[in-house]
């Protein structure tokens, strides 16, 4: 494993920022040989990880319907997941921005004004980020 691990974590602390939970991110070890997903970016958590990034893009869109116009604490979050995850992979890093790009058009396709839905959707995608996030770095953080 390589410490992207660590490093996304502590990107994704900022979900303790907002208030939806804390991440205890544990030091990552470090992999002697590289492995083919290695050489091409890929992880064993990918899959999460492109789940985190619809969520991350999900909320972004219903914080800005809900909330403040303007605010960027999830696309900056995001910013700081891609720094850590694909600072060199382009592939990887066009994956995950994908992903982030899917969950923010899904969401400004179903809602556009705030109702007691979205605010629902904002508070189920949170809980469900906060998972993800204590999931990968449980699993794959030590």
């Amino acid at each position: 494993m390589s410490t992207r691990v660590f490093s996304a974590a502590a990107a994704l602390g900022m979900f303790a920022f907002v208030g939806i939970g804390v991440v205890d991110a544990a030091k990552a070890q470090s992999v002697s040989t590289a492995t083919p997903a290695e050489v091409t970016g890929a992880t064993r958590y990918d899959k999460k990880l492109l789940r985190l990034a619809e969520i991350l893009g999900s909320l972004q869109y219903l914080r800005n319907l809900c909330g403040e116009t303007g605010e960027s604490v999830w696309r900056e979050t995001m910013e700081k997941l891609l720094d850590a995850e694909a600072p060199d992979d382009e592939l990887r890093h066009e994956r995950l921005t994908a992903g982030y790009n899917r969950g923010f058009r899904t969401f400004a396709s179903v809602y556009t004004s705030c109702s007691d839905a979205a605010v629902e959707a904002e508070a189920r995608y949170r809980g469900e980020g906060e998972s993800l996030t204590a999931d990968i770095v449980a699993r794959y953080g030590n």
